[in-house]
């Protein structure tokens, strides 16, 4: 099924080229359904590279999504035009009065700053307290992760004796999670960062529940029980290049960074790198669209946050059969499909 995107989005060409189903907003409009509402709170820097890996992703499942931007206002963005965010982004205000059915919200290349110290803190705290009663299941990505569980749950983030780069192997160390239902025993994640969380700290909190991890690369997955917030540390949306542009801008910039770890042939950054993740980031957001969206959400968006913990079973058993998302009119040609 399709995922709708504003008519003039660059991802749209690309996607297309790729035989991902997206609608226009002009072609939408014709559709008689409910397609899933979701937030993103993009805040990587090059916007247009981020705005096409989580699209391709989230177009690749049998639901119609809808997806919305937003960027912060309190931070002036030095990579992508202005043109670009006025046409295609909202900032928070424009979209405080409303419910989403999931959001996500991106990493940012703000590690090695205290999170008090980023620009934008204190924005993004209100946006995260927001998530809390308008989401229904936000998905953090990478620093967001580290963001939201010191926001939500005070565990600190640590600095790493180098930076974490490259593809890392993990494992679900919570098998009965349908957030990774479907997964090898062992996948890759790219991951590309300064600090980590303490898998003791974690543990030894009641609300939140490991799911999956690395050897090498520590806490790679953390939910809380009913998977109203998800916390994700590696960058599962990278595309094939993503690591090998990271790498060669710092070679450039003469900061000698290490060769990224398990990413090219024989570790030779002569030899084009390869997707060992592609399967595994297209199962992880159809797992998160399936479970803990669609398949929970409240058919009648305004009444998401009303009463979520009673709509579900949570991630330890399988979804609702009575879902609030179904009406009791079940000829009602406007359920989401």
């Amino acid at each position: 099924m399709p995922i709708k995107i504003p008519n003039a989005l660059p991802a749209y060409q690309t996607l297309t080229d790729e035989n991902i189903f997206v609608m226009t907003e002009t072609r939408a409009r014709t559709q008689d359904i409910r397609p899933l509402q979701i937030l993103i709170l993009n805040l990587m820097p090059k916007k247009v590279e981020t705005e096409t890996q989580l699209a391709r992703l989230l177009g690749n499942t049998p639901l119609q999504v809808e997806v919305e931007f937003i960027h912060t206002r309190t931070h002036r963005s030095r990579n992508t035009s202005q043109s670009h965010l006025l046409s295609f982004y909202r900032t928070f205000d424009q979209v405080q009065n409303r419910n989403f059915d999931g959001m996500i919200i991106t990493g940012a290349p703000v590690e090695n700053l205290e999170f008090e110290e980023v620009e934008y803190w204190q924005e993004l705290c209100e946006i995260m307290e927001w998530s809390k009663t308008h989401v229904h299941s936000t998905f953090h990505i990478c620093w967001a992760a580290q963001a939201g569980l010191y926001y939500h749950f005070q565990i600190s983030k640590q600095q790493l004796p180098q930076k974490l780069f490259g593809v890392y192997p993990h494992q679900v160390d919570y098998r009965r999670s349908i957030l990774f239902r479907g997964f090898d025993d062992t996948f890759q994640v790219p991951q590309s960062r300064y600090t980590t969380v303490s898998r003791e700290e974690i543990a030894a909190n009641p609300r939140l529940h490991i799911l999956a991890s690395s050897p090498e690369a520590g806490i790679y997955a953390v939910s809380t029980k009913h998977g109203k917030q998800i916390f994700i540390t590696g960058h599962s949306e990278y595309d094939t290049e993503t690591l090998d542009a990271e790498y060669r801008r710092d070679q450039l910039a003469g900061l000698h960074p290490n060769l990224p770890a398990h990413y090219y042939p024989h570790d030779d950054d002569t030899q084009p790198p390869q997707n060992t993740w592609r399967s595994h980031a297209n199962l992880l957001f159809s797992n998160w669209l399936n479970y803990f969206v669609y398949q929970t959400t409240p058919y009648e968006i305004v009444k998401v946050g009303q009463a979520r913990t009673s709509q579900l079973t949570g991630h330890y058993e399988n979804p609702s059969q009575d879902s609030a998302k179904v009406p009791k009119n079940e000829g009602d040609s406007k359920r989401p499909i």
